[in-house]
């Protein structure tokens, strides 16, 4: 496994990368990640199925998810892109987007931070804070707060293909945020002190995609893992 350490980063430990929240530590090992099982996910729209083998399996142009549980900031699918969606939906701005990506800190509808791999119509990864003080619920909110992240460092990412293979891993520390992709390095920087209030699960995103994935989080907090609380889904809790 690849180890990358930010402050063994020359020039961003001038910039006091490690001061602004991100972790000095190397990524979290493969053997410290939880797998996460079909009924631990809440799905809040869409639907999320069976897979190959234990994959689970995403057909729906909107999907979102969030692991009903809390785990350390910690999320890493593995995941095959399948193609378009047969049918398409448009976000809430109107715009028509492909793209799958995960959830941190996901307090509720109109306060969360997404990492997302847009696949079309621009191949790019695009780290967002959405905050809406006050609010909590889709219609409150809408498509209103959100915030692109401008990274301290970041690297081209790959170019999605149908039947291509991935691993989109991300971990946040404070207000500090780090990504991989296949064990690279490909965006880190200081997400700012709206994120650090945000309190909430991990999770999952796709819009237009389909996908096969495996969704591994940081170790529980807390709770057992058979102490659950309930699953808050319906047309509120989606983004």
């Amino acid at each position: 496994m690849r180890q990358v350490s930010t402050c063994g980063l020359t020039a961003f430990a001038a910039l006091g990368v490690c001061a602004l929240g991100i972790a000095c530590a190397a990524r979290a090992a493969p053997d410290t990640l939880m797998p996460v099982q079909r009924q631990t996910l809440c799905v809040t729209e869409g639907a999320v199925g069976a897979g190959a083998g234990t994959a689970l399996k995403v057909d729906s142009a909107k999907m979102r998810a969030y692991v009903n549980l809390a785990t350390r900031q910690i999320v890493e699918a593995h995941f095959t892109y399948l193609g378009a969606t047969a049918d398409s939906a448009r976000l809430g701005s109107g715009a028509m987007r492909r793209q799958f990506g995960l959830k941190l800190r996901a307090q509720d509808a109109c306060n969360l931070v997404y990492v997302m791999w847009r696949i079309e119509p621009e191949s790019k990864l695009v780290v967002s804070v959405k905050t809406n003080p006050g609010q909590t619920t889709s219609a409150q909110c809408g498509n209103r707060g959100y915030r692109n992240i401008k990274p301290l460092h970041a690297s081209a990412i790959p170019v999605l293909k149908s039947g291509d293979a991935h691993t989109l891993h991300a971990e946040l520390h404070q207000a500090g945020l780090r990504v991989w992709i296949d064990n690279s390095l490909v965006w880190e920087g200081a997400l700012g002190p709206d994120a650090q209030g945000l309190n909430g699960p991990i999770g999952i995103r796709s819009d237009n995609a389909r996908l096969e994935f495996e969704l591994k989080t940081g170790p529980p907090l807390g709770a057992a893992l058979g102490s659950l609380p309930d699953c808050r889904s319906g047309a509120a809790e989606t983004e």
